[in-house]
């Protein structure tokens, strides 16, 4: 019977964890936007100030999945919460209970920790993971529209340059 363990990241573990993210990437239709690696994704979240965790699924010790997150902060209930920006589970450890797993190891992080809300996006057309999602109990903040400020508007903005 095979060994399913889900725990905090460890340093060794961060070349598979760029691995998993560079196949969430391609899952999502999106491969050549991911340009994550192994020193900037280590510096993140055990660098001298890391804003960056991470939990692995492992299955008899080959990790499998990852649940990268950081903090964010509810001004309207004046506590952290935690922001998932990758869930991802290998398709063929995919209905193993690992995913579920991953996101109880957060929700636990929360409860322990007080934090208001565990919080993620998931693209409208990925059907398999909102049904996944919808089972567990989350909802859609349909009211609310994710924007992005990026490349080179985000360079000119922060540029001072005009308009």
């Amino acid at each position: 019977m095979p060994d399913y363990r889900v725990r905090r990241v460890r340093e060794s573990d961060v070349d598979a964890v760029v691995a998993l993210i560079h196949e969430l990437a391609a899952y999502e239709r999106a491969a050549d936007e991911c340009h994550l690696r192994a020193a900037q994704l280590r510096e993140a979240l055990f660098g001298a100030a890391p804003a960056l965790f991470a939990h692995v699924a492992e299955v008899d010790g080959v990790v499998v999945g990852c649940a990268v997150w950081f903090l964010n902060f509810s001004t309207w209930r004046g506590t952290h919460g935690i922001y998932l920006e990758d869930l991802y589970v290998q398709p063929a450890h995919r209905g193993s209970g690992l995913g579920k797993a991953l996101l109880t190891a957060l929700a636990e992080e929360c409860v322990r920790r007080g934090y208001a809300r565990l919080e993620w996006s998931v693209l409208d057309w990925n059907a398999p993971s909102i049904d996944f999602y919808k089972a567990l109990g989350a909802l859609p903040m349909e009211e609310w529209t994710t924007w992005r400020l990026t490349g080179s508007a985000q360079q000119q903005l922060g540029s001072g340059a005009e308009a």
